[in-house]
């Protein structure tokens, strides 16, 4: 009989999961795309189109250039700004960075952001403007 496991850890795997450019209906466990894309020589996931997924934690993003997010349920907290992290220094250093991606109808969970001043403002707003942050 031949053992068929799934390793998530393999080079093989970590290889196909940051050659998609899409994901659709599935979960996506953030921290292992990250460190797959960093393997891989990149320092960000970037260009990647999510729709209908959950994205899961635990992990800090930093939202940077291009990235959306349309119709999404950002994560639960009492407190939606609770979610948002500012940056103190020059570099944000340990957060998982997204550019140029898209996030369609997506469940966000165990998942905090930062980004620039206007990108917390703007989701602060939006969080909050929605009644919460799992709204």
């Amino acid at each position: 009989m031949t053992d068929k496991t799934l390793d998530v850890m393999s080079e093989t795997y970590g290889r196909a999961l940051v050659a998609e450019t899409a994901y659709e209906k599935r979960a996506i466990w953030l921290p292992l795309l990250a460190v797959h894309t960093l393997n891989a020589g990149e320092p960000v996931i970037k260009g990647k189109t999510f729709t209908d997924c959950v994205i899961e934690g635990p992990a800090l993003v930093a939202v940077l250039q291009g990235t959306t997010f349309e119709g999404c349920d950002m994560g639960a907290s009492s407190d939606a700004k609770s979610l948002l992290f500012t940056p103190h220094g020059p570099r944000l250093v340990g957060a998982i960075g997204l550019q140029d991606c898209k996030f369609v109808r997506c469940r966000f969970r165990q998942i905090a952001y930062t980004g620039s001043p206007a990108f917390i403002e703007g989701m602060s707003t939006e969080i909050t403007g929605r009644g919460g942050a799992g709204r």
